[in-house]
Parts: C-alpha cells; structure tokens; sequence
C-alpha cells in the first residue's frame, strides 16, 4: 500500500486547521455576514444559548490534541471515530433545528433556544463540512483505502458526499411524496393505486382497437426508436469524418453541432412551421399532390424528428471520441494478413466501438425518457412521463405524489437500460491504446460502407439544413406563424436594445438579464461539470473500493429522472435549512452539474476502456501520486472525452428548460425560461430571433472550447500521394 505520503509528518493538519478556522472565526449560518467575524461563528453562538452547537467545537479540540500528541494519529480508530462524530453532528445539528424551531420531538425540550429557529449553514458551515470530508479521506487513506493513494481516496468521499446532497437527497425528498396517502387509503394502497393506474400501461394502440397506449408503453416506444436513429445517425457522422476522405469534413462538423446549440422549443417551432397544418412543406405538398393537410407531425413523428435531431450530435461526438482513440495497428495488422476493407471492419473496427456504442444510445435513451421540450410543444395526443409530470406539478391539482410515483417509473426504466447496456459489454477488453509504438494506418471505410454512411447522412444534412433556414430567417420577419415574411429588426432590437453615451452602454432590450445570467452559469457550470464527470470515470475505471457499483449508479440517477422532476426536488429540498440555496445563481449551477456530470462520466469511461493501465503504473512506479498520473498521463489521451463533456455541458446549460424552469428567479432568469414565456405566449418570431442570437454565441463559445482544450495527437502515419507519412506526435 502507498502509506508514505499519508504517513509522514503531521498529516492531517492543514484540514484540522481550516476546520478550527470555520468553527471558531467564521460565520456559521446563511444570515451572518463575513464582518460578523467571531461573534457569529460555531463556539460564539453555543456559548450565547445555541448549545446544540457546542458538541463540534469541542470534537474540533479533541481532534487537534490527539494530532499533536500522536504524529501517525490517522491510523487509530479513534481518529476515524472522532471525524466520522464530528461529521454526524454537522448533520445533525443543521436537520434538528429548521427555521421555524425544532424538526425532530424532544429537541425543543432539550434545548429551549432552539423553539427559536436557526438559519441554513453559511460559510463556516460549509467550510467545516468540507473540511471533515477531507480528514475522513485522510484517516481512510491511512488505513489502505482506495490502496493508500490519499488523491484517490480524497476524490471518492468527496464526489459521493456532493452526490449524496445533491442527488439522494432531493430525490429522496420528492420520492417520500409517492408514498402519501390518499384519503381513507392506506399508504401502500394509494401507491400501488397510482402505480397501476390504465393510462400508465394500456395497451390500446397495439390491438387495433382505437384507444391510445399507456404512458409508459409511449415512453418505452419513443425512448427505443429516438436511441436508435440517433445513434445510428451519430455513427455515420463519425466513421464520414474520422474514416473517409469525405471533401466537407469541417462543414459537416459545423453542421452536426447546430442541434446541439438550439434552445428548446424553438426546432419544434420550426417543424411546426415546415410540416404543421398551414406549413410551407405541407401546403405545398398539398397543392402539388392534391391531398388535404394533415397534423401527423403533432404525435410521435414530430417528436422523434425532432429529438433525432437533438440527440445526434451527442452520440456523434461520443462515438468520434471513440473512433479517434481506436489503435489502427490492428486494423492494418488485419489488412497485412489477407482480409479486405469489409471484412476489417465487420471483424476488428466493430467489436471495438461496443462501449462507444453502449454509451451513446444509453445517452440518447435517457434523453429522450428526460426530454419535456420537444413532447410538450409537438406531443398533441401522444403523451409520455416527462409531460404527464410535469403538469402533475404545474397543473391545478398540483398532485405531487402522482408525479413523484412518474419518476420512480422512469427511474426504473433507465436502470433496466443501464443493465442491459452492462450485459451487452459483458466482461469483455477493448484496450487498444497502451505505452507501446502506435503507428499503424488509420483504416479507409469499405467502400459499401461509405455509400451507405453517406444514403444516411445526406438527407440528415439536408433536413437540418431546412430546420435552421426557419431557425435563422424567422426571427427576421414580420409574423413566421402566419407567413408574413416581411423583413424586420424589431424583434432583435425589442429583445437586445442598448444605448451608448458618454457613461457607457446601457442596456435595456428585455433579454439582456437572461443571456447575461445564462452565461455566467454555463461558464461555471461547464467546468466543473467536466472536472467531477472526469474524476468520477476515473474512479470507476481506475480504482477498486467499497461501494463502486453503488458509486456508479449514483452518477447516473440525476441524469436518470427528468428535468422537471430535478427542479421542483431541488426547490422542496433546499428552500429550508440547513442548506437552503434556492433563488440563487448557486442552485443553477449545481442542478446542470450534477444533472449532466453522467455525460462526462460515460465519455471519459469509453476513453479510458481502451488505454491500457500499464502507462499509469509506470508512472506510479517512479514516485508520482495519483493526481500527478491523472494530470499528466490520462488527460492528455481522454481529450476528446473532455472535449465532448465541456461542449454538453456548456451548451445544455445554455439550452436546457426542464430542469430549471422551478428554480429561475427574476433576478435570475435563464434564456430559456424567457424563450419558453415568448413561446408560450404565441411570440415566435420573437423566440426565434433571442435564438438565433443565444446558437452564435454558443457557436463561438464551442470554438473556444476546442481552443482551449486542444487535440490528443499520437504519432501515426497516414496514406499520402507518395506513401506512407509519418505524422508528428502532439501533446
């Protein structure tokens, strides 16, 4: 075990000296302000009648004194004891006491002061929380967790106490809602009623009888299908880009990322606009056909159009990262030995994009079981679980036990996808990158291959192409909905308008709150977003420890339940002590963290499957700790994974809806809440032209992304006029 770096001197200590500091010098709940200094602080507020709070303060001294009387005191029980209490008290102290007095019996009694209330934790609250996670991954280090590596050790208990507080938590606060009774009912009878309900699994529209499918058969049917193309569709653009000598390679990635940069509603909008029953499509299909306009597009082929749509540039991006990393040796070592082009991809290429593969329709599943955005505006009859939660929520009943049972549902769909994806991997090895020589030559697509790679992606290219003439031509007419096309910046200026003079810019067009406040929590979302997805496939990959499959299926359970769920579990969760963030620009960033972090996860796991282990513990083995490995050796090779994490969650962040819709303030409003209210109150042109701005600066921010992030180069050599040619090795 490496114990040296835990062992040694006094460790342990910087952690026990930030706890003493939020403990004794700095605010301890929300309302006091850092001027408050001492007098606000843990030990000043126990001393002045907060006894409750007294416990820490005096866990904090104990556990300095055992530091300095023993030099190796992590490794004594009573280290772990004393931080495991200290941690337990924390809880304890910020969940007894809420803001209108005590929330458990008998605390009232025990402490009088407490009938009072108590704020939620404030700075040295937090600080203190972290501050003791820290110390027990120090004491667990000691004692041969995660083998000894203190980083390793540090990164597991804190990425599970931020998933613990932000995803169990909220979730196991709504989910107690499905289990409320109904009336005279019994809890367990009020539950089973409204989990076997008709409308949840009928099965009407598959027997030719007439009726519509339950809710959940329409979840499971569009879930199934959209997964599907796009991840077909997805495939196609990444063998087109990484294995053929196809002329428009930078168009074509420009193009696939336009989906990505569109806010919600607004494709819908403009299939409505294109296939709708006065669309310019549809009513010119109907003079040259002479048939009469339909609405075939409200159901679920306007929603699958439009999350194939979505959803493909996602599984594009994954399955490049994984096509990128794949090692041509073996490809050309199959060439070398007789086989042809055909028979090199259907053996070699293929099995290796398995987990590629598994990760992107596992993605565009769990996106379109989230999705709200598409069905709501094109769902007409066909209604799926997003939807009916959502109005579960917002409607007149506010019925908030029927919603919380939808998402159990949903939940346990998406685990069934997780399992099934486990299987079809099985215990397979798809290692191709490792520490030696890697220049073999990168393998062309059989030409049958390329021709039907190319039958899929040009119409696709086509298609977007249309989407995105009503995209950025209707914001820039009078009335798009009713076919005034006449040209006009008023939209644009109602929503951007400034003026400069001699004391600067002002602003005053109605979206400038929201685009400034979008940006600023994409901007701090993206990264952090990308640091903990990064960490956590690291983890999985990399280390062994109690709890792993557990630690993985919490990565994936926010990204699991559907947006509308997320937010309306974050407003009930932490709009009360001890952590009650709600109205802030904190909560914003915190619901796309951990609600995207999967997306990070699933990339860096489907890198990390096909570089060997080897190069890591070569430079373990000359003296370097796990962070200096991780930064020095695995992401470099896993940029694409970054790449593809930074991108989504930069882009969700600006276009997402459904998961911040219940958590916008005025002060802090999203562009998508705005563009949903224009929506919403029939301002289409008006949404479009806010959206056409929102996807070029979006496209911007994209190529700074690549910018900053860079390329993974390894050497190879490539088929040039004159023969093989040997490509520099990058970074």
């Amino acid at each position: 075990m490496r114990l040296a770096n835990t062992l040694g001197g006094r460790a342990g200590f910087p952690w026990l000296a930030l706890l003493a500091v939020a403990v004794v010098g700095l605010p301890w709940h929300k309302t006091a302000a850092l001027s408050d200094g001492f007098c606000q602080s843990a030990l000043a507020l126990s001393l002045s009648g907060q006894t409750w709070l007294l416990p820490l303060p005096i866990l904090t001294l104990a556990l300095i004194v055992m530091a300095v009387l023993w030099p190796k005191w992590l490794q004594t029980p009573a280290a772990l004891a004393g931080v495991i209490a200290a941690l337990v008290l924390l809880i304890l102290q910020g969940f007894a006491v809420g803001l209108n007095g005590p929330s458990i019996d008998g605390v009232g009694r025990l402490f009088p002061a407490a009938l009072q209330g108590q704020p939620g934790l404030g700075l040295g609250g937090l600080i203190a929380g972290f501050a003791l996670l820290a110390l027990l991954a120090e004491t667990l280090a000691a004692r041969g967790f995660c083998r000894g590596e203190r980083f390793a050790a540090g990164a597991v208990v804190i990425v599970t106490a931020l998933l613990i507080t932000f995803v169990f938590f909220p979730i196991l606060k709504l989910g107690a809602a499905a289990f409320q009774p109904n009336g005279d009912e019994s809890v367990l009878a009020a539950f089973f009623k409204r989990l076997t309900a008709a409308d949840l699994w009928g099965l009407g529209c598959l027997n030719g009888a007439g009726t519509r499918c339950g809710v959940v058969i329409n979840t499971l049917v569009l879930g199934i299908l959209a997964a599907f193309f796009s991840t077909l569709l997805g495939l196609a653009l990444a063998m087109l880009v990484a294995r053929s000598d196809f002329r428009f390679k930078r168009a074509l990635r420009a193009i696939s990322i336009l989906p990505i940069i569109t806010p919600p509603f607004v494709v819908g909008v403009a299939i409505i606009v294109l296939f709708g029953r006065s669309g310019v499509l549809t009513q010119f299909g109907a003079e040259l056909f002479d048939v009469r306009p339909g609405r075939w597009v409200y159901g679920l082929p306007g929603i699958l159009m439009a999350q194939v749509l979505a959803f493909a540039p996602v599984t594009f991006l994954v399955l490049l990262g994984t096509l990128e990393a794949l090692n041509p040796t073996l490809e050309e070592a199959s060439t070398t030995l007789g086989a042809k082009s055909g028979m090199t991809f259907r053996k070699v290429t293929w099995p290796l994009l398995r987990p590629g593969l598994a990760a992107a329709f596992l993605l565009a599943f769990i996106e379109s079981l989230s999705d709200f955005g598409n069905p709501l505006v094109l769902g007409g009859g066909y209604e799926v679980l997003s939807t009916k939660i959502y109005f579960a929520v917002v409607g007149a009943r506010h019925d908030m036990s029927n919603a919380a049972t939808l998402a159990m549902l949903l939940l346990a769909l998406t685990l069934v996808a997780f399992w099934l994806q486990t299987r079809w991997l099985g215990r397979k090895s798809y290692v191709t990158v490792t520490g030696k020589s890697d220049a073999g030559t990168t393998a062309t697509l059989p030409r049958a291959v390329k021709i039907a790679v190319m039958a899929v992606v040009l119409p696709w290219v086509i298609f977007t192409l249309g989407i995105y003439a009503i995209v950025v031509g209707g914001g820039f007419v009078t009335n798009i909905s009713r076919m005034d096309l006449t040209p006009t910046f008023t939209h644009l200026w109602t929503a951007f308008s400034f003026e400069i003079s001699t004391q600067g810019i002002a602003l005053y067009g109605s979206a400038w709150n929201s685009m400034i406040t979008t940006l600023w929590v994409s901007a701090l979302a993206a990264p952090l977003t990308t640091l903990v997805g990064i960490i956590a496939a690291w983890l999985v990959a990399r280390q062994d420890f109690v709890g792993k499959r557990a630690f993985e299926f919490g990565t994936m359970l926010s990204f699991a339940i559907p947006g509308t769920v997320v937010g309306v579990s974050y407003v009930v969760a932490f709009n009360v002590p001890p952590v009650d963030i709600t109205g802030t620009l904190a909560i914003l960033v915190i619901a796309f963290v951990f609600r995207n972090m999967s997306v990070g996860m699933r990339a860096g796991l489907a890198a990390l499957a096909q570089i060997d282990r080897s190069m890591e513990e070569a430079s373990q083995s000359m003296g370097a700790g796990g962070f200096t490995t991780l930064r020095r050796i695995v992401v470099p090779l896993i940029r694409p994974a970054i790449f593809t994490s930074l991108v989504y969650a930069f882009v969700t962040a600006m276009t997402a809806v459904s998961a911040v819709i219940f958590l916008v303030t005025a002060r802090y409003n999203m562009a998508t809440a705005y563009i949903m209210g224009r929506v919403e109150n029939g301002e289409y042109a008006l949404a479009i032209a806010y959206s056409a701005v929102l996807m070029i600066v979006m496209a911007l921010c994209v190529v700074a992304i690549q910018f900053i992030v860079g390329k993974r180069r390894v050497a190879r050599r490539t088929e040039a006029a004159g023969g093989a040619q040997a490509l520099p090795a990058g970074e």
